[in-house]
């Protein structure tokens, strides 16, 4: 069986993220790129408050990401399906090859401005897990929320003003589910993000790309990525429109890929992967201490299943 790469986008941040690659010359070349861009180490940038806002956190979540993969890439199998969620996508298209990892990062910048400059002043995610489909649509019709991210069944992401929000959520936790504020500032994947996505499609209409090497996967539904036009139309897109992450996995999954492997920062992607398929061998980076302890695990587990 193969093994999937995932690339997460924003919330899992953390002061240690880039512990494990600190020692691989790749990984720390691309470091002092994302340092010249940030104006600030990567390490440094992680350690602050200011993780979470939009302009170093897209950048930032790019960088651990591809990081790791630099420095794990040769020891592991070619990947047979590639994945990102969120800004995400953007590492995820550097690791199948539409572009190098120093370009991936200049677009994470450009990215992060189009949308903070799109972005209403009191806007975000809520996360709501527990509620039927048509119950979410029917909330988001009375108070003027989009769903952002698919996620499950009863799991997805609300976008929209936080008063709004706040709304949803009282509603929703009255009835049981179980919300939870996303530490992210702008509704992304929403419609209010509309002029983001035009002005970021303008971006990627000067950008360096090609077709992906290896099979990755749109965001916004699952399908495969195949030519330079597909990259940049998906990757505007997803600004302003519903993410489809549980199409995502299920198109991974049928496409024969039982071992995930989650690039970091954080672990959520490699938990909701067992979650939606228990079958499936799926673990992040953050699970281990070292690198070997990835790869091994991923050597083992693709033996395994």
């Amino acid at each position: 069986m193969s093994l999937a790469i995932l690339c997460p986008g924003q919330g899992g941040q953390h002061p240690d993220m880039f512990r494990r690659v600190q020692a691989d010359p790749d990984a720390c070349a691309l470091l002092a790129a994302a340092a010249a861009l940030l104006g600030d180490a990567p390490i440094d940038a992680a350690s602050r408050p200011s993780r979470f806002d939009n302009a170093i956190a897209q950048p930032l979540v790019c960088a651990g990401a591809l990081t790791h993969w630099l420095a794990l890439k040769a020891r592991l199998p070619v990947p047979a399906v590639v994945a990102g969620y969120s800004a995400g996508e953007l590492a995820a298209h550097a690791v199948a090859g539409s572009y190098d990892a120093a370009t991936c990062l200049q677009l994470a910048v450009h990215r992060a401005a189009c949308m903070d400059a799109a972005s209403p002043a009191d806007a975000g995610l809520l996360a709501v897990l527990g509620l039927e489909r048509g119950g979410i649509e029917a909330l988001c019709a009375e108070y003027g929320v989009s769903i952002a991210i698919v996620n499950g069944d009863d799991h997805v992401v609300l976008g929209g003003l936080h008063a709004d929000l706040l709304a949803v959520q009282a509603y929703a936790e009255q009835r049981g589910a179980r919300c939870v504020v996303l530490p992210v500032h702008v509704p992304a994947h929403t419609p209010l993000l509309a002029a983001a996505a035009t002005g970021f499609g303008g971006r990627l209409a000067a950008a360096p790309l090609q077709a992906p090497r290896l099979p990755l996967l749109a965001g916004i539904d699952g399908r495969r990525v195949a030519t330079p036009d597909q990259v940049r139309d998906t990757l505007a897109r997803q600004i302003a429109q519903t993410v489809q992450w549980q199409a995502v996995m299920q198109q991974a999954v049928e496409r024969g890929a039982r071992v995930f492997l989650e690039l970091g920062p954080g672990s959520a992607l490699s938990r909701l992967a067992r979650e939606l398929h228990p079958q499936l061998q799926a673990r992040s980076v953050e699970d281990f201490h070292t690198l070997e302890g990835v790869a091994e695990w991923v050597e083992t587990a693709c033996a395994r299943v």
